[in-house]
């Protein structure tokens, strides 16, 4: 883990929106833009004027695109990227601490705002596509989270996380639930209990990032890894990512009752029938239409 660096991410990452001023609701751009191309949809965060902050706005555009992508047959891979040096600071403090004036202190709108939160990652980790995160930048605390809960993620050399809550009093007990979850726990008890930093390369090593690019080749091997998922039949990547997930909640004997029956079913499918006969006849497959 990093030095002194940590208390510079928590000085620097989780104050700057809280000094700056509100954007204006009549001429702030789209909290997030949405491109497709070729079955890559691409979602980038675009706020970074104020460090791409999970706000309400941010997180509920997310919301609707992720939504949106998942009835689309067309969307066969997402990117999850950001504008700007950072890649999502996390929750957006200035927004939250306005709250605090509501006379129950802002507790009912801090639930609204964690439950958004959960039920945000939890579409990620049981959407129907597989979803890369593109991170140029910082990610930390729910940006982080935002990372951890992405089925791939490629990050620049550049880029560094941290779960830095503990060192302003606010445990990043939410975003715990994803880094627990692709990291070794005690790597993960590490970021959480000091909030420290790691670098692209650290966060390689531990799992939380799959590889790590040179700034100017990011997008380029992102946008390459989507392609080559994107190339694979739909309806088995679908299968595929939702048993990964599920079996994952269960214990070992119910995991192999689960996927055992899921294996079943694949090799009933169209996609197994045309992909085993194409092996076995040495030639290309012809996927059948989703």
């Amino acid at each position: 883990m990093a030095g002194n660096a940590g208390d510079f991410i928590v000085r620097y990452y989780f104050t700057v929106y809280l000094e700056s001023d509100p954007v204006s609701q009549n001429s702030a751009p789209p909290p997030v833009l949405t491109h497709e191309q070729e079955g890559i949809a691409t979602f980038t965060l675009n706020r970074p004027d104020a460090r791409n902050p999970l706000s309400r706005a941010m997180m509920g555009a997310l919301q609707l695109a992720l939504d949106e992508a998942a009835e689309k047959p067309s969307t066969r891979v997402i990117i999850i990227a950001a504008k700007g040096p950072v890649f999502s600071a996390g929750h957006d403090l200035k927004e939250m601490t306005a709250f605090r004036s509501d006379g129950d202190h802002g507790l009912a709108r801090y639930r609204e705002i964690f439950t958004q939160c959960s039920h945000l990652m939890q579409t990620i980790v049981r959407h129907p596509r597989p979803v890369i995160a593109q991170v140029q930048g910082t990610a930390t605390a729910a940006g982080c989270q935002l990372v951890a809960s992405c089925d791939l993620a490629l990050a620049s050399s550049e880029a560094r996380f941290a779960t830095p809550g503990v060192n302003i009093g606010l445990f990043c007990s939410t975003p715990m639930v994803a880094l627990s979850r692709a990291v070794p726990r005690k790597f993960a008890m590490e970021m959480l209990l000091t909030g420290q930093p790691i670098s692209a390369d650290q966060a390689e090593r531990i799992g939380l990032i799959n590889r790590v690019a040179a700034p100017g080749k990011l997008e380029a091997e992102t946008r390459a890894l989507a392609q080559l998922v994107a190339r694979k039949p739909a309806a088995t990547l679908k299968m595929g990512k939702v048993a990964f997930q599920h079996q994952l909640e269960l214990g070992l004997t119910n995991a192999y009752d689960y996927v055992g029956e899921v294996m079943v079913q694949n090799m009933l499918h169209a996609e197994a029938v045309e992909g085993i006969c194409a092996f076995i006849e040495k030639r290309s497959p012809n996927w059948p239409k989703s």
